[in-house]
């Protein structure tokens, strides 16, 4: 699937025509594309439907009329659209109290590189980050609330996570050899699912054919 350009955002009066629809199809894509890991952690794998969203969603409320506006928006959210042979995800750190902030993120930093994607016999592959994301949002003290990752497959890779699609177990069931899941080994947090067949469907799309 190639990134997005311009001519697939629609300006604000055509985006308002279309936009109750287009709402209720990114809740229920985002529905299958959600993984809870834990209690706090939340991934959410994007493609080139949900990043239009976002795109729309900021144009609307932010009132971007200019292409150059547009345009910094595509540069920023593009990267979350999968090329083939990738997953690209937003990972929501989802703590409600000040309390629970001030204990939390301190103890997460590096969180965003301790997520793997498990695939059948047990081998993992490692979730990478943007560089100027990581400059960003990434402190030696504490960690940023959200962050944009990405899982980079060999074919023989992709070819393992879809023979472990059939197999596919229900989100938050312990790993199985002959499952695809997702494991977090920070040092302060552990934890490991498998990936639902609905969201391993979507995904093994995404690394076939890109986002």
């Amino acid at each position: 699937m190639p990134k997005l350009t311009l001519d697939d955002i629609a300006d604000l009066r055509a985006y308002e025509r279309e936009r109750d629809g287009f709402r209720r199809e990114i809740i229920a894509l985002k529905r299958m594309r959600r993984v809870q890991l834990g209690d706090f952690l939340t991934l959410v794998f994007e493609n080139s439907r949900t990043v239009r969203f976002q795109i729309q969603e900021m144009a609307r409320v932010e009132k971007l009329l200019s292409d150059d506006a547009i345009r910094t928006e595509l540069r920023v959210y593009n990267p979350l659209v999968p090329d083939p042979g990738q997953l690209c995800a937003t990972l929501f750190i989802e703590l409600t109290s000040k309390d629970a902030l001030m204990e939390w993120l301190p103890k997460l930093v590096g969180i965003e590189t301790a997520i793997a994607l498990r695939l059948p016999g047990g081998t993992r592959v490692r979730a990478v980050v943007d560089e100027d994301h990581g400059k960003q949002l990434t402190r030696d003290e504490i960690t940023a609330s959200v962050h944009y990752v990405r899982w980079e497959l060999t074919a023989d890779q992709v070819e393992r996570f879809a023979a472990g699609v059939a197999g596919a177990g229900s989100v938050g069931s312990v790993g199985s050899v002959g499952s695809v899941g997702l494991v977090v080994d920070h040092p302060n947090l552990q934890i490991d699912v498998d990936l639902g067949p609905d969201t391993a469907a979507q995904l093994l799309a995404d690394l076939r054919d890109g986002g």
